[in-house]
């Protein structure tokens, strides 16, 4: 089985058409043939059967008798000639053979061996008829026997009259029936596949031209295939595809964007390195500043590249199906471990509240989601603030949320910041961040199906901190 699907395979769609077509109508052609070959061979051995029957009539009427029952004694004058009108040409031969019911010879060849069988239940001609399959002479034959009742004035006795014929002029007939019949059948096998190739040829010839119209495209050429006058099964497909390049248009743009933000990012901290480089090369600066000012820079361009680095993983791990059923509040607990020396370093009133909520993910994919918003939180809290984290799992409606609110005592987001909040590189500054935290963290939420929300707590008409919070589909289970 595994051979004849390898062997599928590799064919080709019209290969398959023709195939699927001409397999099972060869297959009914060949049994076709066989039962007409059958039903013409049943036909003629009755045809020539009947022959037999009227022979064995003329012979019964060339029959006398004397006496009565057992005294019965039976004459037959019966001439050869009497049976060459029924020889249809010189390959075939009669014999013949008049016995009484006891097989006692009366007329004919003695050689012929006596009919020992039985009458059948219901004979196919109106009289007392058998016929059966011999060999004579060395030669197979066909036989009939007649039971002819021979009365005349001076008794009334029973004779068996058998008349056997060679089967040469029935096999030649019967090579002739096959013949006759398999041309036709091949020819008619021709025709349906002559016409099957042409049909499939012409069904086929939209799935080339479209092979074709996609090969002759530009390398760069995403845009909508058209094909008004497709066929509709390949309505599905077409679109199926359609959507494949938009996905890779998108994944296009989006490495064109990556590389042209990068490049310009990148540029900025590389030629702060450089003069600052020059100014130590200068003696502008003591040495042991001019390496903390190095120090500082080279960190900050090492920040920007990781995070553009994640931001092009977070696109990578999107097209990969792959991923598994995690905890996101383990997944918190343990990024709030890994930043607790930061939380120190503030003396930030931490508290933190995870709860089982099982999410569908990559482990990566939580793990910088949390990393992201958790250190904007702490970067952001005054010295000795308080930072709330909070995971729990909602199951009020009917697919469940996986809940993620991390609050801090910051001073929050201003109008102007929030027109560009999550846009790549908002903040802008190397001086104080990339401004890719947020981005990477929108499309982490963007990938798995959920959403994220940045909000100003307002108390008393005043901002006094900032709700980060990321709503994940509940694993169901």
């Amino acid at each position: 089985m595994k051979l004849v699907a390898r062997v599928a395979a590799r064919l080709s769609l019209r290969s398959r058409l023709l195939l699927g077509i001409l397999l099972p109508v060869t297959l009914f052609i060949v049994v076709n043939s066989v039962s007409i070959y059958r039903q013409s061979l049943a036909a003629a051995t009755t045809a020539y059967d009947r022959t037999l029957l009227a022979s064995a009539k003329t012979i019964g009427e060339q029959l006398d008798v004397e006496g009565y029952e057992a005294a019965a004694q039976l004459r037959a004058i019966v001439p050869y000639s009497a049976l060459e009108a029924f020889e249809a040409d010189s390959q075939s031969r009669m014999y013949y053979r008049v016995s009484t019911l006891g097989g006692d010879l009366i007329s004919g060849f003695d050689e012929l061996p006596f009919w020992h069988g039985k009458l059948p239940d219901r004979p196919p001609y109106a009289a007392l008829v058998d016929f059966y399959d011999d060999t004579f002479r060395d030669q197979p034959v066909r036989v009939a026997v007649l039971l002819q009742p021979v009365a005349s004035s001076r008794g009334l006795g029973m004779a068996v009259v058998q008349v056997a014929e060679t089967l040469a002029l029935r096999e030649t007939l019967a090579r002739k029936l096959l013949v006759d019949m398999l041309w036709r059948q091949l020819v008619l096998m021709g025709v349906i596949a002559a016409v099957t190739v042409l049909v499939v040829q012409r069904a086929t010839r939209p799935v080339r031209d479209l092979g074709e119209a996609i090969e002759t495209r530009a390398p760069d050429d995403f845009s909508p295939i058209d094909a008004p006058g497709a066929p509709r099964e390949l309505r599905p497909m077409i679109e199926a595809t359609t959507r494949v390049m938009q996905r890779l248009q998108g994944l296009l743009d989006h490495q064109k964007r990556f590389v042209r933000d990068s490049a310009h990012q990148l540029r900025t901290p590389l030629a702060v390195l450089t003069a600052q480089v020059q100014s130590a090369q200068r003696g502008d600066v003591p040495a042991a500043q001019a390496l903390r000012e190095i120090d500082v820079t080279v960190k900050r361009a090492t920040q920007l590249a990781n995070q553009m680095l994640s931001l092009a993983k977070v696109e990578q791990l999107r097209q990969q199906p792959e991923s598994a059923v995690l905890d996101f509040g383990e997944m918190v607990r343990e990024v709030a471990l890994d930043l607790s020396p930061l939380i120190a370093d503030k003396a930030l009133d931490f508290e933190l509240a995870a709860s089982a909520a099982p999410v569908h993910a990559h482990r990566w994919m939580l793990q910088e989601l949390a990393r992201n918003l958790l250190h904007n939180a702490i970067k952001h809290s005054p010295h000795g603030g308080t930072l709330l984290v909070e995971v729990r799992a909602e199951t009020g409606s009917d697919t469940g949320t996986a809940l993620l609110r991390i609050a801090d005592d910051g001073p929050g987001i201003s109008p102007e910041l929030r027109q560009r909040l999550f846009a790549p590189f908002a903040a802008g500054d190397v001086a104080k961040g990339s401004g890719l935290g947020l981005t990477i963290s929108r499309e982490i939420v963007r990938a798995l199906g959920g959403e994220i929300a940045l909000d100003n707590r307002v108390s008393a008409g005043r901002v006094t901190g900032l709700d980060a919070t990321v709503r994940l589909p509940l694993e169901q289970g």
